[in-house]
């Protein structure tokens, strides 16, 4: 089940490609690089996918749909 909204899963996306390409890419200094590339890959994932298991715990949603019970 979805719960993340369309604007939600652009900015993922966006932010996480952004924090790979500064990590791997060297702009931020190592360990911190591997740590920004790192969140970036769990942003990536949660924005291609839809689903935030953040959110689920908290019962969260930006979809507008009814939280789960």
């Amino acid at each position: 089940m979805k719960n993340e909204a369309s604007w939600d899963r652009i900015v993922r996306v966006v932010g996480g490609v952004v924090l790979i390409g500064l990590g791997l890419g060297g702009v931020v200094a190592s360990p911190w690089g591997w740590v920004a590339a790192a969140v970036g890959g769990v942003f990536l994932a949660t924005g291609i996918v839809g689903f935030c298991p953040i959110y689920a715990v908290l019962r969260l949603r930006t979809n507008g749909g009814k939280a789960a019970s």
